[in-house]
């Protein structure tokens, strides 16, 4: 339920997707109001469910089409609308009649949109067949985007910011990423579990989902250790990408990782972040599984079964970890009476296992065979998929390809000078 989709997951994704039982996803990058040469947009998408609806293709089904992420002026190119820098409360109108006519579900928020325009956005949105998901935004709390009716919100960081004593400081700081730096600290050490608690019941009661993608927190807690960084998926990943864009985040996270003022920091975050998911099932949050596919040392398809690994290890029991991966997700997309269990009358795309997740959820990778669309993909043309992927990722043409759709992409350019 957090992925994001580039112009050759065709390729890169889709088949290990299906090779590890991963039937649906919601993608959470989206486009303007042209196509880009990097990021996929709705058009490519609904394009995807329409070549899987007739068997012409092999990949997940896309459910809820998004939009580009939403993050303020910073964030939109030269030469786009200016609309979609949601700078003026007219411009609220404007985004959203755009969106609705490219076939969006949700605007997707980001981190520094501002919380006037948020707020306007928030009440907008529905009357216009949509709603909003994505980061709680910086300069908004929590407890205001979940009555403004935010419907998901993304990532392990989620409480770590508002329940510490700095949280209205780093909302009104005139420089937040260099608060939210020197406060790491104090986010672990002076955490307030009770202000977190009440923001969990609340979400409950308004039925906020939360998909934490705990593997990009784990990624930062061990970017120091070769155990991790020396993962055998790392074949599914072009040269460009672990090179350009993994390699420098790998760094950078070695050095704070190991340095004595961030010594154990990234770790100790990591390991609250679990807590608060135990808590949050507890108390009764709607989780949802996620991996930020993109993103450093996520793998398409492998790290969802590390991801219902975590949230066992979190303090879910392996069936709850299921439930996050199918009946929730489903609810949360209105399509449960199609998908989510399996029962007569339902749509029939299924993991079949050689051994029970529910006595060791790592079994969910003991994959027997996948049904997907009517299709059944056996253990040899699984494998096959997986063979596919892999040759196709150790091509120089792929990889000048997805260079240049890097280098080409105004989009991705304004995200790597971030």
């Amino acid at each position: 339920m957090h992925t994001h989709s580039v112009k050759y997951s065709e390729s890169l994704h889709h088949p290990l997707y299906i090779a590890n039982g991963v039937t649906g996803i919601r993608d959470m990058s989206g486009q303007l109001d042209r196509k880009d040469n990097y990021w996929a947009g709705s058009h490519e998408r609904l394009f995807w469910n329409a070549e899987l609806s007739q068997n012409k293709i092999v990949n997940p089904r896309y459910v809820l089409q998004s939009s580009y992420q939403m993050d303020g002026s910073a964030s939109v190119p030269d030469g786009f609308p200016e609309f979609f820098k949601l700078q003026q409360i007219e411009d609220v109108d404007s985004l959203l009649n755009f969106y609705k006519n490219e076939k969006v579900d949700f605007i997707k928020v980001y981190q520094q949109i501002p919380a006037k325009i948020y707020k306007h956005l928030a009440l907008k949105a529905p009357k216009y067949g949509m709603h909003l998901a994505g980061h709680k935004p910086i300069f908004v709390s929590l407890e205001d985007a979940i009555l403004l009716g935010q419907k998901s919100f993304e990532h392990g960081r989620l409480f770590l910011t508002e329940a510490f004593p700095g949280a209205d400081s780093l909302r009104t700081s005139a420089n937040w990423q260099l608060f939210y730096s020197k406060s790491r600290k104090s986010i672990v050490k002076d955490y307030n579990p009770e202000m977190a608690s009440r923001l969990m019941l609340l979400m409950r009661e308004h039925n906020s989902y939360w998909t934490p993608t705990l593997q990009t927190l784990k990624f930062e807690a061990y970017a120091h250790d070769s155990t991790f960084i020396d993962n055998p998926n790392i074949k599914y990943i072009p040269y460009i990408i672990r090179k350009f864009l993994w390699g420098s985040d790998v760094n950078n996270n070695r050095k704070r990782n190991l340095s004595i003022e961030g010594k154990n920091l990234s770790r100790d975050i990591y390991s609250l972040a679990k807590e608060q998911v135990a808590t949050a099932n507890e108390i009764g949050v709607p989780i949802m599984t996620g991996t930020d596919v993109t993103d450093s040392y996520v793998f398409a398809g492998f790290s969802i079964h590390d991801e219902l690994e975590d949230l066992t290890k979190s303090g879910l029991s392996n069936l709850q970890a299921i439930q996050c991966a199918t009946i929730i997700p489903a609810k949360f997309v209105g399509e449960d009476k199609k998908y989510g269990t399996i029962e007569t009358g339902k749509i029939a795309d299924l993991v079949i296992l050689n051994k029970n997740p529910l006595e060791e959820i790592a079994n969910s990778r003991e994959i027997f065979g996948v049904v997907m669309n009517g299709i059944y993909y056996d253990q040899s043309k699984i494998e096959e998929l997986k063979v596919y992927s892999e040759s196709i990722v150790s091509t120089f043409h792929i990889n000048i390809k997805v260079l240049y759709s890097l280098l080409s992409s105004p989009l991705m350019r304004v995200q790597l000078a971030d």
